[in-house]
């Protein structure tokens, strides 16, 4: 660029601009909560599904390629899906970093369990279903935004 030189927005870049300041506007406090709620699920003393096992036991019955494990580690995709969406949406110019940081957060939450939590246990498998869920949401995000704005 030389002297005297400016970039001007175009309309579509200004829109796009604000739409990322809007999701991090609202994103953090959302992000926040669901930081609380995923650390009281990770470190709760005992297995959050303790109380489930008949109902685990009655769905494996109904439909037996629900296996226990197959639950869980759906369930720890599922619950890793809002972590990739809304550290997408808090941060727009570093998408990423989005794996690594759940990756991180996985293996401190399981490393917790192993070292802090006796009744809970660790598995290399949760890691995996839970950065897996992490970049679902991430590739959510990445398609809604592909389709542009709605009409």
């Amino acid at each position: 660029m030389g002297a005297g030189m400016t970039i001007t927005r175009t309309p579509v870049a200004r829109a796009t601009a604000l739409d990322a300041r809007a999701g991090m506007r609202h994103g953090i406090p959302i992000l926040l909560c669901y930081l609380t709620a995923l650390a009281f699920i990770a470190f709760w003393p005992v297995p959050v599904d303790r109380g489930a096992s008949g109902l685990l036991r009655a769905i494996s019955r109904a439909v037996p390629l629900l296996t226990y494990d197959v639950i869980e580690s759906l369930a720890n995709v599922a619950m890793f899906v809002p972590f990739g969406v809304l550290l997408a949406l808090v941060l727009p110019a570093r998408r990423a970093w989005v794996v690594p940081i759940a990756l991180a957060a996985s293996l401190a939450m399981e490393a917790g369990q192993a070292l802090f939590l006796p009744a809970r246990t660790s598995s290399v498998a949760d890691v995996v279903a839970n950065v897996g869920g992490a970049a679902i949401g991430l590739a959510v995000v990445w398609i809604i935004e592909q389709r542009g704005p709605s009409r």
